[in-house]
């Protein structure tokens, strides 16, 4: 069930799953069941959009979420791409494998960038940078879906 607002997710309890799509690699992170804190969970890359989807799903159904976090790369002028197409093609593909889960996209401006970041300054290089930086970008973007979701009146 595709949902535009974050306050709608405010309603249900439990676990959430965050998700940094990528065309190759697809990053998970998965929150506390009280919603403080992201972990990064895994990298999946099961080749086409539909195995993807399914994998995603299952990771929903083995971590018992409750909503799902998606990112969506806006432009830093606010715009939407045809990479925000392909994102919310995706998010469509997702939806239907799972059912009544909610499923939010967040403006994911700077997170690869914040990721790339924290990286550079940890000294992680090569093929380990490669292996981590989705997982990581997806627990950004689930850390701060958690953190507009504390501060909601």
């Amino acid at each position: 069930m595709r949902i535009n607002d974050i306050r709608e997710l405010k309603a249900s309890t439990g676990r959430l799953l965050g998700v940094d799509f990528g065309d190759v690699r697809t990053g998970l992170a998965v929150s506390d069941a009280a919603r403080y804190l992201a972990s990064g969970l895994e990298t999946v890359a099961p080749g086409s959009m539909t195995k993807t989807a399914d994998a995603v799903a299952e990771a929903a159904r083995t971590h018992a979420v409750s909503g799902i976090v998606m990112g969506l790369p806006v432009n830093m002028n606010g715009s939407e791409g045809p990479r925000a197409d392909h994102v919310r093609a995706f998010a469509d593909m997702l939806d239907e494998r799972v059912g009544d889960l909610p499923v939010l996209l967040i403006d994911e401006r700077m997170t690869t960038m914040a990721a790339s970041r924290f990286l550079n300054e940890t000294g992680t290089r090569g093929q380990k940078r490669k292996q981590v930086i989705d997982t990581l970008s997806a627990q950004i973007i689930l850390q701060n879906a958690l953190d507009r979701l504390k501060n909601l009146q």
